[in-house]
């Protein structure tokens, strides 16, 4: 059985989940990408049957098994009602919405179409970040006490949106999900403080580069999450969970494992530079997942919920940021 998949956005994304899709063991085709503005550079590509600026092309098509969203957020919505409306499963790249209301009436849809809907939060799906969620789940660290995420990104998130509090309602997102994910349970409480130090032509103080994101969870433990966007950063990823019994972490992934020491300084690889390269398996994981759970008819993780709560999670923190005050969620 070969699994068809049609893709909407030809951007960074969608580009990277179709190379993803030919890597996996199972029997896929892209039979179709949509896009407005980047489908030129996909003419080269033979292997691609259709190219199309209609997105509803493929949801016409009869042959296309589940569809995978890579456009604009601001259409991801629209987008899901109507490919559940046309009976197809769907990836969507996260965030879903800006909106809680947006993603509560996707999700009616998908629940009434009865398909499956995946949110692309890989991180979940990172080997090291796994491990950690299974050390929690086992009781080996005993009941959490504090959460630490750390997200360091030379790359300025100002380039490519205009959206005020990009850093809290998008960049976050992620940060968000995995939360929960290694917690086990869901946030009650955010409190948010932020500021500009890389972009001084930025007035308006919602429009961060630096956050640091408090958050309380319903068993009691603590979070806190260190955005930070500067030209002077290397793509610093991380995590910590301490326990009543011990403390589990995942490091930055290095390019090598070398290491030099000398009387005078000790020097080792930098960690990947960028997003793509660091979380490199989780992309191919993700998807992975979301296939053999269509052919087989099992569960996807990181379901449409937990996109919802992660833009509750957001909205709280933007809130938290304005009012100077924490929020209850």
């Amino acid at each position: 059985m070969t699994f068809i998949v049609g893709i909407i956005g030809a951007g960074r994304m969608g580009r990277l989940h179709v190379n993803n899709l030919q890597l996996l063991p199972e029997r896929v085709l892209v039979k179709s990408v949509s896009d407005n503005v980047y489908l030129d550079t996909w003419r080269a590509n033979k292997n691609i049957k259709v190219l199309t600026k209609n997105y509803r092309d493929i949801l016409k098509d009869e042959e296309v098994d589940a569809v995978f969203i890579c456009s604009p957020t601001e259409t991801h919505c629209d987008m899901i009602k109507e490919v559940a409306s046309a009976g197809k499963n769907i990836f969507c790249e996260a965030p879903i919405s800006f909106t809680i209301e947006e993603v509560e009436a996707a999700l009616e849809e998908v629940e009434k179409a009865g398909v499956k809907l995946q949110i692309g939060f890989n991180l979940r799906f990172d080997p090291n970040f796994r491990k950690v969620h299974k050390f929690v789940r086992n009781g080996e660290i005993g009941k959490p006490r504090i959460l630490r995420l750390i997200s360091h990104d030379p790359y300025s998130p100002y380039k490519t949106s205009s959206n005020s509090s990009y850093t809290l309602m998008d960049l976050s997102m992620h940060e968000f999900d995995i939360a929960r994910y290694i917690m086990g349970c869901e946030v009650i409480e955010v409190s948010t403080y932020g500021g500009v130090f890389s972009s001084s032509d930025l007035q308006n103080p919602q429009d961060l580069d630096t956050a640091m994101i408090s958050l309380k969870f319903e068993n009691g433990a603590l979070g806190i999450i260190e955005k930070c966007h500067s030209p002077s950063c290397t793509y610093d990823q991380r995590l910590e969970i301490l326990g009543e019994k011990g403390l589990a972490q995942a490091d930055n992934n290095q390019t090598a494992t070398v290491e030099l020491a000398t009387n005078k300084y000790v020097k080792k690889e930098k960690p990947p530079s960028f997003l793509i390269e660091r979380y490199k398996q989780s992309y191919i994981a993700e998807i992975g997942h979301f296939v053999k759970a269509c052919m087989e008819n099992h569960e996807v993780s990181c379901k449409g919920f937990d996109g919802l709560q992660s833009v509750r999670i957001a909205k709280a923190a933007k809130k938290s940021l304005e009012t100077a005050k924490s929020v209850k969620l």
